[in-house]
């Protein structure tokens, strides 16, 4: 096999954010408990650790992980399973197992991962087995991959984790898209979702007794919490609007977010970013935003596996998805969902999935295209 060159073209716009990330989480340790320690330096091992991972991963190549790829995914959902059992609460919600020495992990990061290589080698499969499928062999072959998308969405919605389950949807949509199947069935699923979502918002805003009968309070004040952006209430949301809108050209300088939001190094570090360097540096981050995810759609263009191309898709979906959406609650423009900023708000289970979906990218820009089925 011949190999290409290491993309340094992905590579720098990461470097770059790490950078940015660390640096901007600094800052928010002005406002952020110190119960939690240092997280600027935890995020710099994160990345330490992640970038030992992304070593690993192109040693091992991609096949590995599709050869395993039912493994993975049989071994993310017995752990969001436990997760309902064993899981530490933490505001109300029981995402995280706390291992002692080491801190906290969110197995539904690293589900997202194994969703995106469980869906690819399917449709890998599905394409070499039918060349001109039917009406009736794509139905099937959706039932069986939502089925997959599916169970961990319950699981998920239990504990409760609603950022994650929009995730998972978007990475289905994005690979499905992707395999080529007829696009009356995204008009057929997207209608159901829009009646499923119309029904659940009906209840939510006139029945809202039957609804907490039926959902919790817990998702109940959720939503709750999602509508408010409309009238851009919220102490969250308006203390960090009023730290951006107030940064000017260059913003307040580094170290110096004017006024307090919680969740500053995590779901609203992109206000922290901004407040610190105003709109010049808005214009850099974006750019290398941008720049990162022109240069993996470029990686569709190239002759690579066909498994690598449906792996791409949900990456990119996924990257994008959370881009605009952590961006657009942060200034007010969408929902608050709790849905962080990629490679630069803080978390040691999303980076090291990040990280390892870099090592996926690396791996796709090292080699060219090959025939494989994976079962």
């Amino acid at each position: 096999m011949k190999k290409r060159k290491i993309n340094f073209k992905i590579l720098i716009p990461i470097i770059l954010l790490s950078f940015i990330s660390i640096v901007t989480i600094y800052s928010a340790l002005t406002y952020t408990s110190s119960t939690l320690g240092n997280l600027a330096l935890k995020q710099a091992i994160w990345y330490g650790i992640g970038w030992v991972l992304v070593y690993i991963l192109v040693k091992l190549k991609n096949d590995y992980l599709y050869q395993h790829t039912w493994f993975l995914y049989i071994f993310g959902v017995i752990l969001l399973a436990l997760l309902l059992v064993f899981g530490t609460p933490i505001n109300n919600s029981k995402c995280w197992f706390t291992i002692p020495g080491i801190g906290s992990i969110q197995p539904s990061e690293f589900m997202k991962i194994f969703i995106m290589l469980t869906l690819a080698t399917m449709i890998h499969n599905f394409r070499n087995d039918f060349t001109n499928p039917t009406l009736k062999d794509e139905f099937k072959f959706i039932l069986k991959t939502f089925i997959i998308v599916l169970i961990p969405s319950i699981l998920t919605f239990l504990q409760p984790d609603t950022g994650s389950i929009f995730i998972y949807l978007i990475i289905y949509f994005s690979m499905m898209f992707a395999s080529g199947i007829r696009i009356r069935w995204f008009i057929v699923g997207f209608t159901i979702l829009l009646l499923l979502f119309g029904g659940i918002l009906g209840l939510y805003f006139f029945l809202e007794d039957i609804f907490i009968k039926i959902f919790g309070t817990s998702i109940y004040y959720r939503l709750e919490r999602i509508f408010n952006w409309r009238n851009g209430s919220g102490l969250q949301l308006e203390n960090a609007m009023a730290a951006i809108g107030s940064a000017g050209i260059f913003g307040h300088g580094y170290n110096k977010t004017p006024i307090y939001f919680p969740e500053s190094s995590t779901d609203f570090i992109f206000a922290v970013f901004a407040s610190n360097f105003g709109f010049i540096g808005v214009l850099v981050l974006l750019g290398i935003i941008i720049y990162l995810d022109i240069n993996i759609i470029k990686l569709t263009r190239k002759k690579i596996e066909d498994t690598d191309k449906f792996i791409v898709a949900g990456i990119l979906g996924m990257l994008i998805f959370q881009q605009i959406q952590n961006i657009g609650m942060t200034v007010g423009l969408l929902p608050i969902t709790g849905i962080t900023l990629p490679f630069v708000s803080y978390g040691g289970s999303s980076l090291l999935s990040y990280m390892l979906m870099v090592g996926i990218i690396i791996n796709i820009s090292l080699k060219k295209d090959r025939t494989y089925k994976y079962r």
